[in-house]
């Protein structure tokens, strides 16, 4: 199984405005700037996150988007079903048996989704170093 592009932004998108404005609303432009997203993209996923209650937008010169609730109670599941859809790994007959195999392995997997919640993601990259409400330019090594 593999996750779009779509929905790894939107993961990053979430993260971003968690992590880097303490509560304070995110303007587009910024985390698309910190996440390496296309700003009309990015505006394109925020949209879904809207339509599923995961984030707010408010206009305005202090505007811009936020959680609609807490970190610990959006999951990555939450995120990936807003953008992606629901994770389904099967499509067969109910009843049968490779049908039920491929069914509880999508139950497995959506509840690893479910575990994970935008506040861990805060955690470790706090605890991985990750400045706050900076926008990091490249560094390159040699």
């Amino acid at each position: 199984m593999k996750l779009s592009s779509r929905t790894r932004y939107g993961v990053r998108a979430v993260f971003d405005i968690a992590y880097h404005n303490n509560g304070r609303p995110t303007q587009a432009r910024d985390t698309a700037r910190r996440q390496e997203i296309p700003l009309r993209y990015l505006e394109q996923i925020f949209q879904e996150l809207r339509r599923a209650h995961l984030v707010d937008a408010k206009r305005g010169p202090k505007g811009g988007y936020s959680l609609a609730r807490s970190p610990e109670k959006i999951t990555l599941g939450d995120i990936v079903a807003a953008v992606q859809g629901p994770l389904d790994l099967y499509d067969t007959k109910e009843g049968s048996v490779p049908g039920t195999i491929w069914k509880e392995l999508a139950e497995k997997v959506r509840a690893c989704f479910d575990g994970v919640t935008v506040r861990d993601l805060c955690e470790r990259g706090a605890e991985a170093g990750l400045p706050r409400g900076e926008i990091q330019p490249h560094m390159y090594f040699i």
